[in-house]
């Protein structure tokens, strides 16, 4: 028997859950059921590997199992950036090993391109739009890295465009930044709507519990799910669940993942005339060249997000003292990009989760017999889980490829130190690398 000690339990005022489009919530789980398939963890990777091993095994029943709310979670609290380029934060030029970029890049563009498939096919209502991204540097430091990106993409041919300071503000309005790379593939979109609109397409055979949180689990030739109103037994079991997927019992799994917290804020609807005072393009998102800079988007609505600070939660739930004090670094990041909407308040405020790996590598295949896994998508949740989970459940089939090849191959997520040497590592790390971000917060 492996008890779960730690159960997501995310703060209230998301703004992109409370926007999105109201859907009738899966009523908990009751009582005992047996299936064949059980999923933990219906965010990106979760409901990618359900609705795929619907697909593979159409004769059998899949249960899909959320501790929240769908949309509410983690998959709903990002910036919504579905991105296609490769970014090893570890390389010179972001690039890295060339042959491991253009596989990245493969699986990023077939995340994508099953999102927008989907979308498209079901019409889910989340404002999904090939917008590209901007990354923007304001110090001289950052337009190093702006540079060294520029021979990364060239080594890799993809396409970019510089864009200096004083071309900006008819691209974003602001004229705080000095300098920008712009690439075309990212597709911006709300994310709370997207992983909602999944959820209410999935195949027929696929049976979804929301707010059913798994707290004990027994492993043999079967897998047993507890939770506080029944059980759910299941022939084979996969883990979606990124960072609590550590809580389950498996060595490989321990120490591997950082729950790192990020914060963001989102102002009330800009009026006509902010519109026409801001300027620039209608919608779009800006992410830092340092990372630990402040991610902004204009949203569909005309909101503009901000999101920066970090918080290391080794329980993986939010700490509500952080969202007070991050929500005048917010305010002061937005006053120093924004002096000319002096009158725009934040509506909303939240904090979101990272599941991080010192190597920046993920888990992907088998983890005991009856027992697989897909955790880590170390920022990049929207392509890099929909893609994972996707092809674990062409694997679990039977199905090789290239893409799955190399995800098996790849190795995982390393171990990290033992607290309180990992909470005393960590909390220096992310304070260091923010008082350093210096104007790019």
């Amino acid at each position: 028997m492996t008890k779960v000690t730690a159960l997501p339990a995310d703060d209230q005022r998301c703004a992109w859950y409370h926007l999105s489009p109201k859907r009738m919530v899966k009523p908990s789980h009751r009582g005992k059921s047996t299936a064949r398939w059980a999923v933990i963890g219906a965010g990106y990777t979760g409901l990618a590997a359900a609705r795929q091993l619907a697909l593979n095994f159409p004769n059998d029943e899949v249960i899909l199992i959320e501790a929240q709310e769908v949309g509410f979670g983690t998959a709903g609290r990002n910036a919504g950036f579905a991105i296609d380029l490769p970014h090893d934060i570890g390389a010179e030029d972001y690039i890295g090993d060339i042959d491991i970029a253009k596989t990245t890049l493969k699986l990023n563009l077939l995340g994508q391109s099953i999102l927008h498939d989907l979308v498209k096919k079901h019409a889910i209502d989340c404002h999904m739009r090939p917008s590209g991204k901007y990354q923007g540097a304001v110090e001289d430091r950052g337009i190093k890295v702006l540079e060294a990106y520029q021979r990364g993409l060239d080594k890799l041919g993809q396409e970019y465009q510089v864009i200096h300071g004083s071309e900006l503000p008819s691209h974003i309005g602001t004229s705080f930044y000095k300098k920008a790379l712009f690439t075309p593939g990212t597709m911006l979109l709300q994310p709370s709507a997207l992983v909602k609109g999944l959820a209410d397409s999935l195949p027929s055979n696929v049976t979804l519990y929301e707010n059913t949180a798994i707290t004990e689990v027994e492993y043999g030739d079967k897998v047993v799910l507890k939770h506080d109103l029944g059980q759910i037994t299941a022939d084979k079991l996969i883990l979606a669940n990124n960072a609590f997927g550590q809580r389950f019992g498996f060595s490989q799994l321990k120490r591997t993942m950082l729950p790192v917290f990020l914060y963001a804020s989102m102002t009330r609807p800009l009026t006509p005339s902010e519109q026409a005072e801001l300027g620039g393009k209608d919608f779009w998102g800006v992410i830092p060249s340092d990372p630990f800079g402040s991610t902004v988007r204009r949203t569909h609505d005309n909101r503009i997000l901000m999101r920066n600070s970090f918080s290391f939660n080794p329980n993986g739930k939010p700490k509500p003292h952080c969202l007070e004090r991050f929500i005048y670094k917010h305010q002061r990041s937005f006053d120093n990009r924004f002096p000319m909407l002096p009158d725009v308040n934040f509506e909303y405020t939240w904090s979101g989760s990272l599941a991080l790996s010192q190597n920046h590598k993920g888990f992907f295949g088998q983890l005991a017999p009856n027992v697989y896994g897909a955790l880590c998508c170390n920022g990049l949740g929207i392509t890099r889980g929909t893609v994972t989970g996707t092809l674990l459940a062409d694997w679990i089939a039977g199905q090789r490829s290239d893409l799955i090849d190399f995800l098996l191959e790849t190795s995982g997520p390393n171990k990290v130190p033992p607290e309180p040497f990992l909470s005393i590592g960590v909390n220096a790390t992310l304070w260091w690398g923010q008082r350093k971000a210096g104007l790019e917060e």
